[in-house]
C-alpha cells in the first residue's frame, strides 16, 4: 500500500504559488488555474503527498473560476473544516495525509450528482492521465475514470 504524507522534500518541490495555496491557505485568482479547462481522463492527486483526491469523471463546469468536482475519489483522503475567514462561513477542504489546503465545498452542485461543488485550486493538484495511472500506482482507481466530455 502506498504511503501518503507531507515531508520537507515534497514541500521544497512546490512552486511559490503551490506553497502559498497549500501551506498558507491561499486561493488562486479565478480563471487562472492550470486544470480549470482540463477535459482529459484521469485523476487529480495532492501536489504535496500524491494522495488521490478527485476523478475526471466527477469534474464539471460550474462557472466559478476554479476546477469543480461533485465528490472526492476517496472520501477518507479529504477533511472538511469550518472556515469563518473573510466574514463568511464556509467549509474548507484539506487533504487528510498532507493537510494541504485544497479549496472549499459548497451545497450548490448538480442535484442529480449529490448537490455538492468541491471548488478546488489547481495549484494544490497534480493531474495523472488515465494512461499513466497504473504505472504511478493508481490502478485501483481506473474503474472510477471514464472518458470525459
Amino acid at each position: 500500500m502506498r504511503k501518503f504524507s507531507r515531508n520537507s522534500e515534497s514541500l521544497q518541490k512546490l512552486t511559490p504559488e503551490q506553497y502559498r495555496v497549500t501551506q498558507q491557505s491561499g486561493t488562486e485568482r479565478p480563471g487562472s488555474g492550470e486544470y480549470l479547462d482540463n477535459r482529459e481522463p484521469g485523476i487529480y492527486v495532492d501536489i504535496v503527498s500524491d494522495e488521490p483526491l478527485f476523478a475526471s469523471s466527477d469534474k464539471f463546469e460550474s462557472g466559478c473560476g476554479w476546477p469543480s468536482f461533485t465528490k472526492p475519489i476517496e472520501p477518507a483522503n479529504i477533511n472538511e473544516l469550518r472556515d469563518m475567514t473573510h466574514d463568511m462561513i464556509r467549509t474548507e477542504v484539506r487533504s487528510a495525509h498532507a493537510d494541504s489546503h485544497l479549496g472549499h465545498v459548497f451545497p450548490d452542485g448538480p442535484q442529480d450528482r449529490g448537490g455538492l461543488r468541491y471548488c478546488i485550486n489547481s495549484a494544490s493538484l497534480r493531474f495523472v492521465h488515465r494512461e499513466d495511472m497504473a504505472a504511478e500506482g493508481y490502478a485501483d482507481y481506473l474503474n472510477q475514470v471514464e472518458d470525459t466530455q
